[in-house]
């Protein structure tokens, strides 16, 4: 099978794409996180503040401040179980998952996260986040400024960060379940994780931007990364100051190769334990990867600005959106996915535009993508069918971001063919007055990124997803990314062939009632 056929029925026709007869060995699942043997640990403060506010302190941070925002990014916040029998000496029937702030498909959690640190009381070097305990693993010893700025292109005034944050994915981790899928889901998880990192970094007082562009290999040989098992997806860099993301030396300076690079550090291979003794190959994943790779410098591009065009029909102009501020710490601890537990309730207009409008504003991030200069249209954005919403006709309607307004679409109550479009029935959506599409072009920018620009959409999707949920929470609503609906369906409520668009994931967002189950917090 082709790449670009691959793609397509992995976006369109998921079944075309999967591997048929595929069998999950629960037995032999993996750990949802990743453990090093016999390296130096640094264990992190437990004493983590419930609450943000107040946090924001341009300083340096000190060992205790980072644990606190690696744990708030990426810790382990709760333990679940679920029981699938009325027989409660059947333990055979629960199932227990760790979950986070960030949530991901299955509670799988595909994403690593590694970090260059250069803060007192700390050995200067490369670390990975041990989530299971709380602290961090040696992997490298010494300053790597030169190294990870040519790595990224000399785009970024490295020597300034006090840490360097390096997202991974692991194949295996999701791929064991989800099979080809996985590769979907591992950049719309990667989205996810980035956007609870920038929102978290904000509420520290840490500046902060994403490079998508790099020299993979490089990385990926400074970590110790096996290319076969686990590779670097974006990486960001961390400062206090305010000028990080100013592009230093000569052009003639940037031309560097991952080769070249790779061959400035000795190998490291580490002994880390995944759990599941059987691993099968996930060919189609490790050959996109490989393709994706940026071998030099000169391959770093920038996206044109462009007009998007609007849905026309009836236009609908939405209040000024409050300027808000909520405790992001409460926020995520009540972040809740429903699904049988929405119940209909009126959403009022001003609830839509502080959701809507919070939710692209968080695009106004630094990233490698476009220019600073350029007045860019966002490459990712909101449509959305609404219903009962006050004062508002009920519709399918564009969001317009940079007017603040609704374009009409299609009028009309479209719930019933949504529900149609399910392919699981675990959302009832006739109880749903929100259901936001997060949308893209269709090629994902492949003139521009290539294959790798697939996987940057499905982040910078992810990303957006994170942000709508914090917002719903903080609305008194939830929100439940689904991945299960059908994709050509929705394209068509929007008219989106004339676009070149397509729906990239499917949001129910609105009231809901209380779950009846029990809860006990970590934290205490």
């Amino acid at each position: 099978m082709i790449l670009d056929e691959f793609l397509h029925n992995l976006h369109f026709d998921i079944e075309k794409a999967s591997i048929p007869y595929w069998e999950v060995d629960w037995e032999d699942k993996p750990l949802p996180y990743k453990l090093y043997r016999g390296l130096p640990v640094v264990p992190l403060s437990l004493e983590v503040p419930l609450t943000l506010e107040g946090q924001r302190q341009p300083a340096t941070p000190d060992l205790s401040k980072l644990g606190h925002f690696l744990w708030y990014v990426y810790g382990l916040t709760q333990i679940s179980q679920s029981v699938f029998s009325m027989d409660s000496t059947d333990h055979s029937d629960v199932m227990q998952s760790y979950r986070r702030f960030a949530p991901s498909g299955g509670a799988l959690y595909p994403n690593e996260l590694y970090v260059y640190l250069k803060i007192e009381d700390l050995p200067v070097g490369v670390y990975h986040y041990d989530v299971a305990h709380h602290r961090l693993v040696l992997l490298r010893e010494g300053n790597f400024d030169s190294y990870i700025a040519k790595a990224l292109g000399n785009r970024c005034d490295v020597p300034s960060c006090f840490g360097t944050v390096f997202v991974s994915t692991m194949f295996w981790k999701n791929f064991f379940k989800y099979n080809n899928f996985a590769y979907r889901l591992q950049g719309l998880d990667a989205g996810v994780l980035i956007g609870q990192l920038l929102e978290v970094a904000k509420r520290f007082g840490f500046e902060s931007g994403v490079y998508f562009q790099f020299l993979d290999r490089a990385m990926n040989h400074l970590l110790g990364l096996s290319e076969r098992e686990e590779s670097v997806y974006a990486v960001i860099p961390l400062s206090v100051e305010p000028t990080i993301w100013s592009a230093n030396g000569s052009e003639r300076d940037r031309m560097v190769s991952a080769a070249q690079l790779c061959g400035e550090l000795t190998s490291i291979e580490q002994n880390h334990y995944v759990k599941s003794q059987s691993v099968k190959e996930y060919s189609m994943l490790t050959k996109l990867n490989e393709v994706s790779m940026q071998e030099d410098t000169s391959s770093f591009s920038m996206i044109e600005a462009n007009v998007n065009g609007n849905g026309g029909g009836q236009v609908v102009a939405l209040p000024e959106a409050e300027r808000r501020s909520y405790d992001l710490g409460s926020v995520c601890r009540n972040r809740f996915s429903p699904d049988i537990d929405f119940m209909m309730g009126k959403v009022n207009q001003l609830q839509l535009a502080n959701l809507l409008r919070d939710a692209s504003d968080s695009f106004l991030y630094r990233n490698d993508l476009e220019a600073v200069h350029q007045k860019h249209e966002p490459r990712v954005s909101l449509n959305i069918c609404l219903y009962n919403v006050e004062g508002i006709p009920n519709g399918a309607y564009q969001y317009d971001s940079n007017s603040h307004v609704l374009h009409q679409v299609q009028p009309g109550d479209h719930r019933l063919l949504l529900q149609t479009g399910m392919s699981l029935y675990n959302v009832n959506l006739l109880q749903v007055p929100l259901c936001i599409h997060v949308t893209g072009v269709k090629d994902y920018n492949k003139n521009t990124f290539g294959y790798r620009g697939y996987r940057i959409q499905q982040m910078e999707a992810g990303m957006l997803v994170q942000r709508l949920l914090l917002g719903a929470v903080s609305l008194g609503m939830g929100g439940h990314p689904l991945l299960g609906y059908d994709v050509s369906l929705c394209d068509n409520i929007y008219k989106m062939k004339s676009q070149g668009k397509t729906c990239l994931i499917q949001i129910p967002i609105g009231p809901y009632r209380p779950r009846p189950w029990l809860m006990g917090g970590l934290c205490s």
